[in-house]
């Protein structure tokens, strides 16, 4: 772990590797956990919930592969890392642009490609965006002599943000599973892939083809990738926690769980909190989904008080597509139900799911309120009833 000076800011709202470390940020160290994924495969996807690190360690994985040793003196990955090789690095994030019209994400793509053949010099022929994505793939090899490393942030926005246009949310499914295809056509190319997003679309609808992708979503070793654990904050943040009743910040923030040993924290609440000095649901107000969760309990007329304990297992977690995601996938993925327990049953994972904290449970329980008590039509609304004027 890294901790700076006391005069050293807060990194709030900062998700870029090499700013948080040449402006001597607060930094909870990671990199031993991209050390040992890089031992351990090639092909990895992760699933978080919204701002909880995701782009923060795909930065990092970028600094790493293109050899910024400068950037981590101090950590784990200082002295684990083979800083003799430098490879190039391929990024794609779409957490950014328009993808509610036809040609948004096609756009999109373009974009960042052409940034990249800049970047590194080549010249791209094809005209369409995958076929031009396998190109710049091959390209960066021949003009490196290093297999290229691939790093895709927000893979699943340009779907999860038109789920409610379905039509156009299945385009983007189509286009995307053309492009991510690539990476399994390209693997001679590749030394490294990383997906990571807050939706865990199942292989067959996204990822065809890319058998050997290692999902670490649940996975115990990586369960604390993303997000703060007690140790965390007791030791990195120990002097911003000056004034704070300690217990009181575990009850509204801690809770988070991916199978690991650990409760985690979300490092958006936890630094709005030390910055402001207020118990607020900072992460729950900042912005839901494009798909409201209150509004779909209501129209699926789940009963509130089935959510704290609600039972799901690996098939229903996973369980998401368009127009097709269960009640705790939906919960789970987006961060509104951790796990608070598992067992092996016949062969399957089954879980017990809960409520994080209680920044989320009164929360989310406010908007479900609100949403049940709405007037008559707005009900209606909700629940996908018509209702009769007059």
């Amino acid at each position: 772990m890294s901790q700076p000076d006391r005069k050293a800011r807060l990194p709030t709202g900062v998700q870029t590797f090499s700013e948080i470390r040449q402006e001597n940020l607060y930094y909870v160290d990671k990199t031993h956990f991209a050390c040992q994924l890089v031992r351990q495969g090639k092909h990895y996807f992760l699933s978080r919930p919204r701002r909880f690190g995701k782009s923060l360690f795909v930065s990092t994985l970028k600094e790493l592969f293109e050899g910024h040793r400068e950037l981590f003196q101090g950590l784990a990955a200082d002295d684990q890392w083979d800083w003799s090789v430098r490879r190039p690095v391929a990024r794609l994030s779409f957490a950014s642009g328009l993808y509610t019209k036809p040609g948004g994400l096609h756009n999109n793509l373009l974009k960042q490609l052409r940034s990249h053949q800049r970047s590194a010099g080549i010249e791209l022929e094809a005209a369409e965006g995958p076929d031009r994505f396998a190109e710049l793939l091959e390209e960066l090899h021949r003009s490196s002599g290093r297999r290229v490393v691939v790093l895709v942030d927000e893979y699943d926005k340009p779907i999860t943000e038109n789920l409610g246009r379905p039509d156009l949310a299945r385009d983007n499914r189509d286009y995307l599973r053309a492009l991510y295809s690539v990476i399994k056509d390209c693997d001679e190319h590749l030394r490294f892939s990383f997906f990571t997003g807050v939706s865990k679309f199942s292989t067959v609808s996204l990822f065809s083809g890319l058998n050997n992708l290692n999902d670490i979503t649940l996975d115990p070793r990586y369960s604390s990738i993303c997000g703060l654990t007690d140790l965390d904050l007791d030791s990195v943040f120990a002097s911003e926690l000056e004034g704070l009743d300690r217990d009181e910040v575990r009850k509204w923030y801690n809770g988070y769980s991916w199978g690991g040993p650990d409760r985690l924290y979300n490092p958006y609440d936890l630094l709005l909190l030390l910055r402001t000095r207020e118990f607020k649901a900072w992460w729950f107000e900042a912005g839901t989904p494009a798909f409201s969760v209150a509004e779909t309990l209501v129209q699926r007329r789940v009963p509130v008080p089935s959510l704290d304990g609600m039972h799901a297992t690996d098939e229903l977690l996973a369980a998401f597509d368009v127009g097709s995601i269960s009640t705790p996938a939906l919960l789970f993925q987006t961060g509104y139900l951790t796990i608070e327990r598992s067992a092996l049953r016949a062969g399957q994972r089954h879980y017990r799911l809960r409520y994080p904290n209680r920044a989320v449970r009164t929360s989310l329980n406010r908007h479900l309120l609100a949403a049940l008590t709405a007037p008559p039509p707005e009900r209606d609304r909700l629940a996908g009833r018509p209702h009769p004027r007059g």
